[in-house]
């Protein structure tokens, strides 16, 4: 058959398979994440049917489903909010990181896989998915939720963290000098300042620049703009979801509002895209040997995402169930962990059962996150009791 052909008949089946798992997953009231997971568990290499034809399109366009989705979140704040929340949170951040990276880390090192391995599945482990948490909280309507911009500024502190990370992991399985390791650093750190400061001070020139009352040409400005901000933050080894993230704290006023509401529905379709590659690129038959161990880390890094989460917002006066809101909205890993398992692989310098156990962690916690996201408030209400204040003589 046409290679054309193929790819537009495989591509059409999975567009309309989605929207038959998300009108299952709404009809059971949970989200479409899991079903898209799986759905693409089932159709890529050692699945049920393997589509080679879009491989390729679903790739791409996984990619700019991670962007459209930052790009979105951060068109709901501003620079002056960002900054704001990265203050008040830090101490959750430094938290997040010791509680989440030690216990990758020290698995690797059980396995034996040396320091390099720790290095790796600790970020691995590290990491939340932003891509998934973004999703998650836009389906479940908590974007003005108070707990929602705590959540935003922990993964903002991890996404800037792993502008640091990338970079030295990147060298460190290179063996690239100590000095060119630190030149990278410094180039990620550089960009990501350079970029905070044109949000903040500029940010109304960016709104002007993509603003357009002809929709069509407001939606060509802003997606070519977000793309090529992404592909710059990328090629200097800063996160693509980190640059779109940026520009959507640029954008401001009536701009972000419109933009929000012309790039819903390419946001939706892209970011159903993403997930389904995810599932594509993963072996079915390299999860069994690694899936004891990836339970384990995944109980005890949902668990220490819930109580990073539990702690900034209990820190910044909200109540219980927020509280509890905030830490299922980290629990997810995904895009990130991915890379940063592939990055090692590729380079020959850890064993290739890291990567089978980076793939059943990743799969487990892209779904138990959001599960718990949906159901951790019910679950709450059935069991804590209100606290009854008695009533006075």
């Amino acid at each position: 058959m046409d290679p054309l052909a193929l790819t537009l008949i495989e591509l059409g089946a999975v567009v309309f398979c989605l929207g038959l798992l998300a009108r299952l997953a709404g009809r059971i009231g949970m989200s479409p994440i899991p079903l898209y997971l799986v759905g693409g568990l089932a159709f890529g290499a050692g699945g049920i049917v393997e589509l080679e034809g879009m491989k390729e399109f679903a790739h791409l366009s996984g990619e700019i489903g991670v962007i459209l989705l930052l790009l979105m979140l951060g068109l709901e704040y501003t620079a002056a909010e960002l900054f704001t929340g990265l203050r008040k949170s830090w101490q959750a951040g430094v938290l997040d990181l010791v509680l989440n990276f030690i216990p990758g880390a020290g698995l690797a090192l059980l396995l034996g896989w040396g320091p390099v391995g720790a290095m790796v599945m600790g970020g691995v482990t590290y990491i939340s998915s932003s891509g998934i948490a973004a999703k998650v909280i836009t389906d479940l309507g908590r974007i003005g939720n108070r707990e929602t911009p705590v959540v935003l500024s922990i993964l903002v502190f991890e996404d800037l963290a792993m502008a640091v990370y990338l970079p030295i992991l990147t060298a460190t399985l290179a063996g690239v000098s100590f000095l060119g390791g630190l030149t990278t650093v410094a180039i990620s750190l550089a960009v990501v300042t350079v970029v905070l400061m044109v949000a903040l001070r500029h940010g109304h020139r960016v709104s002007q620049a993509v603003h357009s009352e002809n929709s069509e040409v407001f939606l060509l400005n802003l997606l070519g703009l977000a793309l090529l901000v992404a592909g710059i933050a990328s090629a200097l080894q800063v996160s693509a979801a980190v640059g779109a993230f940026m520009l959507g704290i640029a954008i401001s006023g009536a701009t972000a509002h419109s933009a929000t509401r012309i790039l819903e529905p390419l946001r939706d379709l892209f970011a159903a895209l993403f997930f389904v590659a995810f599932g594509l690129n993963t072996d079915p038959s390299s999860i069994p040997p690694v899936l004891g161990w990836a339970l384990v880390l995944a109980v005890i890094t949902a668990a220490t995402k819930m109580l990073t989460g539990i702690w900034a917002a209990k820190r910044a006066g909200i109540a219980r169930p927020g509280r509890f809101r905030a830490g299922a909205a980290l629990i997810a890993r995904g895009e990130f962990s991915i890379v940063i398992a592939g990055l090692a692989v590729a380079s020959g310098a850890v064993p290739d059962e890291l990567a089978a156990l980076a793939t059943a962690y990743v799969l487990l916690m892209a779904i138990i996150g959001p599960l718990a996201a949906r159901y951790v408030e019910p679950v709450l209400k059935a069991f804590v009791r209100p606290v009854r204040v008695p009533a006075q003589a």
